[in-house]
């Protein structure tokens, strides 16, 4: 396949919910600078849930459709301050969060979501909202995470393991590209840990992590081909933890890209014990791309 041919997942346009809440502006104001950086619409969404809120007399139904366009108002004034030129619009939802945004997004938007909320968006990291969206959206998802607002430090990593990360290393590159940015592609290797006396068989780790190299090496060069002005490192990482070594890889980036991994028969983890991982511990903003 000529990778030049069909553009990164997720190009389209940036959709952001918020709540009002101090991580949903952050939120807001990331999303609003992601779009005008690659030159897309954005769309502003609150979602209050009130389709499914039979309980709720017409009087209470209208006064949260009410508290609701306020924060959306608030949510445009602090976009228009920021990118007065800003091509953003709004989106009131009375359906569910998750399913708001998802449609919202479509097959080619981002969604942007911050890392803690109230109200529809609660409790975002501990199992609700964030892992949902995460876990069924089209395109990527990007959870918004350190303690605040942080200035650009012109990195942005991709976590990638086999060919299958391929839709995130591309998504990370346009990424950086976007930002003027460099691209720093991490593979995390593990290795057996307290072999004990099995040791012996284990005596060419320098042969293991050479062809570990190696084949992330010819992962990548394609995506060097396709973005020749890019600067590009690379490192093979060997560790006991890959969450742990990804979030330590972050630790000087804007911005940490990581495949989809949908783990089967697991409720509890629908993306996976490392994604799921790297999506609470972070120091930095979070974009979760579906594989494949």
């Amino acid at each position: 396949m000529n990778t030049t041919e069909s553009p990164a997942r997720g190009l389209g346009p940036v959709v952001v919910g918020t709540d009002g809440s101090e991580q949903a502006t952050r939120a807001v104001l990331w999303a609003a600078d992601e779009a005008v950086a690659r030159d897309r619409p954005l769309t502003v969404l609150h979602a209050t849930g009130v389709e499914h809120a039979g309980h709720l007399p017409f009087d209470g139904s209208r006064s949260v459709l009410g508290g609701a366009r306020e924060i959306l108002d608030d949510a445009m004034a602090r976009v228009s301050q920021r990118h007065p030129d800003a091509d953003a619009r709004t989106w009131l939802s009375r359906d569910g969060a998750t399913r708001s945004l998802v449609e919202a997004a479509g097959g080619d938007g981002t969604l942007v979501v911050g890392s803690r909320g109230r109200g529809g968006f609660s409790a975002l990291l501990l199992g609700s909202v964030g892992l949902r969206t995460a876990a069924r959206a089209r395109g990527p998802v990007v959870v918004v995470r350190g303690a605040r607002e942080m200035p650009p430090r012109g990195t942005v990593t991709a976590a990638v393991r086999d060919d299958g990360d391929l839709s995130a290393l591309r998504h990370a590159a346009w990424t950086a590209r976007a930002h003027g940015a460099s691209l720093k592609v991490t593979s995390v290797w593990m290795f057996l840990q307290n072999v004990g006396s099995m040791a012996t068989m284990f005596d060419d780790l320098g042969g293991i992590a050479e062809a570990e190299a190696e084949a992330t090496a010819r992962m990548v060069e394609p995506v060097r081909e396709e973005f020749p002005e890019l600067t590009v490192a690379v490192e093979t990482v060997k560790a006991s933890s890959a969450a742990g070594a990804l979030i330590e890889a972050a630790g000087d980036s804007d911005l940490l890209v990581v495949g989809a991994r949908r783990a089967a028969h697991a409720p509890g983890f629908p993306l996976g014990h490392v994604t799921h991982a790297v999506l609470h511990h972070a120091p930095c903003p979070v974009a979760v791309v579906p594989r494949g």
